[in-house]
């Protein structure tokens, strides 16, 4: 690790974690393989695999890092269902931990909910064969269609003809304060008809949304924060579906606004394999391969461990420690203003405190410098991880964490650890103005569906 955190002393990054493991095991002759199977809806799949000490030989070690493993994975792809093959003690582990009582209760919990189907780990000789999902997005923009995006501040809608945009709005809102879904489903209605208004027909719409979309369906939306689980079951979850019937027979695709954004910017730069990362409240991801299509992941890196220091800090909605979300956001910066004996006031709101310390960064205090510095560090190690996962080409950096002078230090500070470490990967990050962004995100969100033939 040749570039180390100048505050946060004691991180670990996974990138080096797995290496060092993987260099260990590699270099005795107990070693044997290990493949990981998420399975998730309509039976999509994906399989790692990796070698591992074989069974009563560091089963701690083996373990430890597996695991870590084993959860980056389930919230990368997303599924329900877990296959362990070559390791009975790694899967009796996992089967221990992934129960409604277990150490890993919250996703065991969640991605049954998402998937509406029971959770499951089990062990197999031979797995089942590769079904990947293909959600081919070639940027269509004939016809007439609309784009809309659901923020958790503002709505966002564009009419498009043939690809050109003939209007688009903004508009406030406050979905994450509103239990009544009566004034989402209106919210949304409201905006999709503004802009079919501006339309002579509508033939396609697409849905840029944060959250987990599954077959245009809300699994889980933090816009629906405050609505009961009994509204969500009855109203939200088919929210999208049941708001475009008013307008006749068209072709929706809903899908989550990290993907979009990535989305976006296949379209913009003409090129595939694009990884795209916003820091904002969370951490929030989007990924479009080399034919420029997504691949029906979850893409939910908040959740994602890239810090494999069991010391680290713990994510309070997780349970979980050294996990995404609390490196690549508002969050991060906190905690290192703290190990940088920044004092900030209490009574600020977290998006106040990011402010604030932006606001001493732009000043010239040095000791601000330096959390923008480790998150970039960060960034580095962590993009190198990732890449054993996505095969990216390009990196879009987004969010209010990188807005000013502070974003400029995590790109450079992200390349100096990539140019001195991972030269091989040939990884590119940009961050993308605000304009082009918002443009070219309702341009994506409208160019996702294909149009129904009409007889």
């Amino acid at each position: 690790m040749k570039l180390k955190p100048s505050l946060d002393k004691n991180f670990q990054p996974a990138i080096i974690e797995l290496t060092q493991y993987s260099q260990a095991v590699e270099s005795t002759k107990k070693m044997t393989s290990l493949s990981i199977y998420i399975e998730r809806n309509n039976g999509y799949n994906y399989i790692y695999n990796m070698n591992v000490f074989i069974d009563g030989y560091n089963d701690l070690e083996n373990y430890r890092i597996v695991e870590r493993v084993v959860k980056g994975l389930l919230w990368m792809v997303g599924g329900y269902r877990i296959i362990i093959s070559g390791s009975i003690y790694i899967y009796e582990r996992l089967k221990a931990d992934y129960t409604l009582s277990g150490r890993r209760k919250f996703d065991t919990i969640f991605m049954a909910k998402v998937f509406e189907q029971p959770f499951s780990v089990e062990y197999m000789e031979v797995l089942p064969k590769i079904k990947t999902e293909n959600k081919v997005f070639e940027p269509k923009l004939d016809g007439c269609r609309i784009g809309f995006d659901a923020g958790g501040s503002d709505r966002k809608v564009s009419a498009v003809i043939d690809g050109n945009v003939l209007f688009s709005e903004e508009i406030i809102w406050h979905p994450k304060q509103n239990f009544d879904p009566k004034y989402h489903f209106q919210g949304i209605l409201d905006s999709l008809q503004k802009a079919a208004s501006y339309l002579p027909r509508v033939d396609a719409i697409g849905i840029s949304s944060a959250g987990i979309y599954v077959d245009n369906k809300i699994m889980a939306a933090s816009l629906f924060l405050v609505v009961n689980d009994d509204d969500f079951e009855k109203t939200v979850k088919t929210m999208y579906i049941d708001v475009v019937k008013n307008f006749g027979d068209v072709s929706l695709v809903v899908a989550n606004d990290g993907d979009v954004t990535a989305l976006a910017g296949a379209i913009d730069l003409n090129q595939g394999n694009v990884l795209g990362i916003a820091m904002g409240t969370s951490e929030a991801g989007g990924y479009v391969d080399k034919n420029k299509q997504l691949l029906g992941w979850l893409n939910e890196l908040a959740f994602v461990p890239i810090d494999f220091n069991q010391d680290s800090i713990v994510d309070e909605w997780s349970q979980d420690f050294g996990v995404g979300c609390k490196y690549f956001s508002q969050d991060a910066v906190i905690k290192l203003a703290g190990l940088a004996n920044i004092e900030i006031d209490s009574d600020l709101s977290l998006a106040e405190k990011l402010k604030f310390i932006q606001h001493l960064n732009e000043a010239g205090n040095p000791d601000a410098n330096l959390i923008f510095q480790d998150i970039g560090i960060y960034l580095g190690y962590t993009l190198a991880y990732y890449h054993l996962f996505y095969a990216m080409k390009h990196v879009l950096v987004l969010g209010r964490v990188v807005s000013g002078k502070g974003g400029n230090t995590i790109i450079e500070y992200a390349n100096k650890v990539l140019n001195a470490e991972f030269n091989y990967l040939d990884i590119q990050l940009t961050m993308p103005d605000e304009t082009s962004r918002r443009v070219g995100q309702s341009i994506a969100a409208a160019s996702m569906p294909e149009i129904r033939k009409r007889s």
